[in-house]
């Protein structure tokens, strides 16, 4: 009997960390300024407000790193779950991703792309969905070359990525400052009360840093997991908070405040007053690398979770679902679907509702994550740990209080979205107990 072709070892640091990088460093950078502005109304909290999501984006990456290095498994942070609280808990995360999480990435960021083409070429809006489409089922069909082509083409986008985000800090930093840029005392906005403002506008910079932990579903095929997943999170995450601290910078002391709230081409705008007419338009090409870059992270990521999931026979359609190519060893099928949910997603959503959605739910599961930390230590003490959080237990009950933080003020402040996410969630569990039962 022919034997089930396996996942193979090929992606390396290097590979590992541009798709951190890569798939952090999407759209958020360049719309989420928009939406932080408007919350805050003010340099000084504005800039805060980046600089704490990614130390609190840090602590979280520290944290769950311990656990990356200590269970290197295809499938990442839902073997984590599983290891530590049980099946269930680690398929509701499973169904959470494969429902929400990465479909609702793809469709969130091939709509920014969509918008962006159009922006840059002129086109009528009647193209907005088919270039949205297009870009989605293209990344879909390159990830299916196989794992070396995704990784290769994650690697040479996040060179690319970098150069126009290396420009606008540069002469952004050397150009003369249009507007005045107050870094203290740190103040919400006139007529704002300060924690609803500071608290909206931390939210806001969440989908920015967020993508980081997809790194551990690829643990499975790189070449030494135990030594290089904790040293691409780390390295990933302290570049991407510089260079998003930097970037808004020079946002805010190139346009006034008025013009950067809501405006999605603040990115582009800020480059014309910096470069002239030419400016926006490379800013905008490089807006559109980056974007697609960052949706190839979440689609050779993403089709890892079904595929790793049916590979245990806990979904339905597993069969379906853990077939590789025998010629490119990529689980075709898992892709099929994760494209399907990410197409409907695209005709039903839009960016903001997506993004807000997905962050939520992701958050719920990323403190569990950090509390298994705390029970996998007391439990057991002799599983080898390649690498240890630094500074615990502070680091992780930071990321725990600062998870806790996010989740609350969702609930808070869009209980409908929040509500709809956690449905979407427990309706793995009659899934879960059904396949259990059939079989």
């Amino acid at each position: 009997m022919k034997s089930q072709p396996s996942l193979k070892r090929e992606i390396g640091l290097f590979s590992a960390l541009s798709t951190v990088m890569g798939t952090v460093i999407g759209g958020g950078v360049f719309f989420k300024v928009a939406a932080v502005v408007g919350a805050t109304q003010s340099t000084s909290l504005t800039l805060l407000a980046w600089v704490l999501g990614g130390l609190l984006t840090l602590c979280g990456g520290l944290s769950a790193a311990e656990l990356a290095a200590a269970i290197p498994k295809t499938g990442g942070a839902i073997k984590y779950l599983e290891y530590t609280y049980g099946k269930l808990p680690g398929f509701l995360m499973g169904w959470a991703l494969i429902l929400v999480y990465y479909p609702a990435n793809i469709a969130a960021l091939s709509i920014i792309f969509s918008t962006q083409v159009l922006n840059l070429f002129n086109l009528s809006a009647i193209w907005h969905i088919p270039i949205a489409v297009a870009c989605a089922a293209s990344l879909a069909g390159l990830n299916f070359l196989g794992a070396r082509v995704g990784g290769a083409f994650q690697s040479i986008a996040l060179i690319f990525k970098l150069i126009p985000l290396a420009i606008i800090v540069i002469f952004g930093l050397l150009a003369p400052s249009n507007v005045a840029v107050s870094l203290w005392p740190v103040s919400a906005g006139a007529h704002l009360d300060f924690w609803h403002a500071f608290s909206s506008g931390l939210l806001a910079t969440m989908f920015a840093y967020d993508g980081w932990i997809s790194i551990g579903n690829i643990a499975g095929e790189m070449k030494s997991p135990e030594k290089d997943l904790p040293k691409a999170i780390i390295g990933g995450l302290t570049l991407i908070t510089l260079i998003y601290a930097i970037v808004n910078f020079v946002f805010l002391k190139t346009l006034p405040l008025d013009q950067l709230a809501g405006n999605q081409n603040a990115a582009s705008q800020a480059a014309q007053v910096i470069f002239g007419p030419a400016g926006g338009k490379l800013v905008t090409v490089g807006i559109l690398i980056s974007v697609y870059g960052a949706i190839n992270g979440y689609t050779l990521t993403g089709m890892r979770i079904p595929f790793a999931m049916a590979s245990e026979d806990a979904l339905p359609f597993s069969q379906q679902l853990k077939k590789l190519s025998p010629h490119t060893y990529v689980p075709y099928f898992a892709g099929l679907v994760q494209l399907g949910i990410s197409l409907l997603m695209i005709f039903m959503g839009s960016f903001d509702t997506l993004t807000d959605m997905l962050v939520f739910v992701m958050w719920i599961f990323n403190v569990m994550l950090f509390v298994a930390l705390f029970v996998l230590r007391r439990r057991e003490p002799q599983l080898k740990r390649p690498y240890r959080v630094p500074g615990y237990p502070i680091i992780p009950i930071i990321a725990i209080i600062g998870g806790l933080f996010i989740v609350v003020v969702t609930i808070v402040t869009q209980t409908g979205l929040a509500l709809v996410g956690v449905g979407l969630t427990l309706l793995g569990i009659p899934v879960y107990y059904g396949h259990r039962y059939r079989n």
